[in-house]
């Protein structure tokens, strides 16, 4: 007999139907697993043989063969150890027929528990539209794959509860979609940053329109401290952002059970170490790298000099196409990286380069050669680029606190509500050509600045965009339809600095 069990695999963070087809025959007793299965699922063997004597059922002494339809696509992971199991025992008539409307996956102990796997969300999300009605996961996994719309979804904790539940003898409970965290999250507060008024001023623009930050300063300035407080301002994120985001961090396994869906931007911050293969993906696993799990957040590259060139440079197209495609021998894989970039630097390798103290020791040649890692189209590719000043003493020791995170982040939903409603959906950073054109339209007055900022500077066209778009995001963060003269003027300022003068 031939039973049919319905499953999901994963392509990238896509779900995809996968049928755990079951054929018991007579012959010689095997146990055979085809359809491209990885080591992990060839050894689901083992796992369902023993969960299946453990819940008191026989298992078949005979010729068994499960195939995993598609079976031209490559299966990874224990995501199949439970409609295995059930495909064999619905096989050998020990079990009734399994609805055709119904969909399992998840990992078995060798006692029958059901253990979490990675990819949850996503295959929840392919079996709602796949048509499926219910859909039976991990406990650990359930609140999780209950975000997606239009599907019921099962917790099971032990193959013996699923076996009750089919039979109709006792029921599983429904699970609950798990509670969004409200508010922001707990990062530290802007008022306990001493100084730097005009830095929080354009991490604010940042925030509110999406864009690209470069801080350059001496150590100790307050560079690292001001990006770790950046999430606190950050706009609130979208149910299609939470999917979205929830989806990466479940297929890379580090969604966390007590909070499974990702309801604050993410913020990542890999040290200058990393590899090209861990900033975009593509391990032999395929998992997401660093910028598609900052996907709708921030990612923070800390010492930018000390990165890798070749690391650096692999951020340059997923900076313009908001996605990255890997290309290996096994697959490709496309994920959204859809981010924030935020880079701090030192002036000089020593870090004093240009200070007033004159402590540089540091040569012409050295600067240069610091400042060669960083290549000019990715340059051009930021936004903003700010000067974090060493602070003076009656800075520090000042009593007065600054304006707390709460406040601006007011501000900043403000202003990207304004872009969200404007462009049907994109913040200022994402406009498209023809929105840069509608949207960001100058006046004479203006259009003369520009031109002039042009020419003094050396601008490409895509900086050229780029100054329009912050400066739109200035004047929403004003209440202002229009880009005014003021407006202009403070987004080309943050393009004046110098790397290797030092101002």
């Amino acid at each position: 007999m031939i039973s049919k069990i319905h499953s999901f695999g994963l392509s990238g963070i896509r779900g995809y139907v996968v049928t755990a087809e079951c054929f018991l025959s007579s012959g010689l007793p095997g146990f055979e697993i085809v359809g491209l299965p990885d080591s992990a699922v060839k050894e689901a063997r083992e796992r369902v043989r023993a969960a299946v004597k453990a819940c008191g059922f026989k298992f078949p002494v005979s010729r068994i063969t499960v195939n995993l339809a598609p079976a031209d696509t490559r299966k990874a992971g224990t995501t199949y150890d439970l409609p295995v199991l059930l495909g064999i025992l619905s096989a050998g008539e020990q079990i009734r027929p399994v609805p055709e409307d119904s969909a399992f996956f998840g990992e078995l102990s060798l006692s029958g528990e059901v253990r979490p796997v990675s990819g949850t969300l996503p295959m929840a999300v392919a079996a709602a539209r796949a048509g499926y009605r219910s859909l039976f996961v991990p406990e650990a996994n359930a609140r999780e794959a209950a975000f997606a719309d239009g599907i019921t979804v099962y917790p099971v904790r032990h193959v013996k509860q699923l076996l009750l539940h089919l039979a109709g003898e006792e029921k599983l409970l429904p699970a609950q979609p798990a509670s969004l965290t409200e508010g922001t999250p707990d990062v530290p507060d802007f008022s306990e940053v001493k100084g730097q008024e005009s830095v929080k001023r354009a991490l604010e623009i940042a925030a509110a329109g999406g864009h690209n930050v470069l801080m350059v300063g001496p150590p100790g300035a307050g560079k690292s401290m001001l990006a770790k407080r950046l999430p606190g301002i950050l706009p609130d994120m979208t149910r299609e952002e939470m999917t979205e985001s929830t989806e990466i961090h479940s297929v890379a396994g580090i969604t966390d059970p007590e909070h499974p869906v990702v309801s604050v931007r993410p913020f990542r911050s890999p040290h200058h170490t990393v590899t090209s293969v861990a900033m975009t993906g593509g391990t032999a696993q395929g998992r997401p790298g660093e910028i598609s799990l900052a996907h709708n957040g921030v990612l923070f590259l800390d010492e930018l000099p000390e990165f890798s060139r070749e690391t650096l440079e692999t951020l340059r197209q997923p900076l313009e196409d908001d996605k990255v495609t890997i290309s290996r021998a096994a697959y490709t894989v496309t994920y959204p990286s859809r981010f924030m970039l935020v880079c701090a630097m030192n002036p000089c390798r020593c870090g004093w380069y240009g200070h007033p103290s004159g402590r540089c020791t540091c040569s012409e040649s050295s600067v240069n050669a610091y400042h060669s890692r960083l290549s000019g189209p990715l340059l051009d590719r930021i936004d903003i680029i700010c000067e974090v000043q060493a602070l003076e003493f009656e800075e520090l020791s000042g009593k007065a606190e600054g304006e707390p995170s709460a406040a601006i982040r007011q501000r900043v939903n403000a202003a990207r509500a304004v872009q969200v409603a404007r462009s049907g959906g994109a913040c200022n950073a994402r406009l498209t050509p023809s929105q840069t054109e509608e949207f960001c339209a100058l006046d004479d007055e203006c259009r003369s600045l520009m031109k002039n900022a042009y020419d003094a500077m050396g601008l490409t066209a895509r900086s050229y965009d780029r100054i329009l778009r912050v400066a739109r995001t200035v004047a929403d963060l004003d209440g202002s339809w229009n880009i005014r003269p003021s407006h202009l003027a403070e987004a080309i300022q943050y393009r004046t600095y110098d790397l290797r003068r030092g101002r």
